[in-house]
């Protein structure tokens, strides 16, 4: 099997210079879509951009695609090692997960012409997700979204929250689950690969009444889908709200997203007040901007 990378030259910047960035990949196992590969190449190549072509190493088989951890170190946090993990499809569609945040950090995905593309915004390192990060692909909780002035009243007691946008509590607090080091096991299933992530979050943290015992499961399937499994149990009650905050552009950041259709199986949506806070109303969404029950142009 033969493959074709090409990635964009690091960038100068203010602090010296970005690392080259993957934006295609395309796997090819047939003499015609090598020729085009190679005509694509050195288009790329007289453009400035770094091209590679080669064999595609061999992998250990499951059946169903591949589950690799990096041999190198990411990065070492306060919590212990950070790893990469990348996920791989039959198909050679690729995921890359590190255990920090569970965050998505690329994911390869083909267009109709099976030229890769990486559609998940991001860092070219992991240290661009440690401060002012507007959460790129990471795991939020406990709680996404706002809570007001971080309070809440449950079961008749008062609790106060961690708060970290502006008098409000937002994506779980100061340290939510997108700061923490999960616990990764690689996982398989009958038409995917994918890598489990568990965490547990200790009664009174960031506020949050509870011991909270969390695990989220990406799944990378043959019909090219990524998917995320949640699930939680706690032995006090508490708010729960977990979700995946990625950021997406299916050109590959080529250009931007104003040409994307999308669609949304939701009837209702929550209006906010001047503070992004949920009013609690559930409203349809006929007549709105935020009607997405068939493809609507962004």
């Amino acid at each position: 099997m033969f493959f074709l990378k090409i990635r964009r030259p690091p960038r100068s910047t203010q602090g010296g210079s970005s690392a080259a960035s993957e934006v295609y990949k395309r796997q090819v196992a047939d003499p015609v879509a090598f020729n085009h590969a190679i005509e694509t190449a050195i288009v790329a190549a007289r453009h400035g951009w770094l091209v590679t072509v080669g064999l595609e190493p061999t992998r250990p088989e499951t059946g169903y695609g591949y589950i690799e951890r990096s041999a190198d170190v990411v990065a070492q946090t306060d919590q212990g090692t950070a790893y990469l993990y990348t996920l791989t499809n039959a198909n050679g569609m690729e995921v890359r997960i590190t255990n920090y945040g569970g965050i998505v950090t690329s994911l390869l995905a083909p267009d109709v012409t099976g030229a890769f593309a990486d559609v998940s915004l991001g860092y070219p390192g992991l240290e661009g997700y440690f401060d002012n990060n507007p959460n790129f692909g990471c795991l939020v909780g406990r709680f996404g979204n706002r809570i007001a002035k971080g309070r809440f009243m449950l079961d008749g007691q008062d609790y106060t929250l961690a708060v970290n946008n502006g008098p409000n509590h937002l994506h779980g607090g100061i340290l939510g689950f997108s700061k923490k080091l999960w616990d990764a096991k690689p996982v398989r299933r009958e038409d995917a690969v994918g890598l489990k992530l568990t965490y547990v979050s200790a009664d009174g943290e960031e506020g949050y009444p509870g011991n909270l015992r969390v695990s989220v499961t990406y799944l990378l399937t043959n019909r090219n889908e990524l998917r995320i499994e949640y699930e939680a149990t706690t032995d006090k009650a508490t708010p729960v709200n977990v979700t995946h905050h990625g950021y997406f552009n299916l050109t590959g950041a080529q250009r931007n997203i104003l040409d994307h259709e999308l669609m949304l199986n939701a009837d209702r949506f929550t209006p906010v007040d001047a503070g992004l806070i949920p009013t609690g109303e559930l409203r349809p969404v006929e007549g709105t901007p935020m009607d997405f029950l068939s493809l609507i142009h962004i």
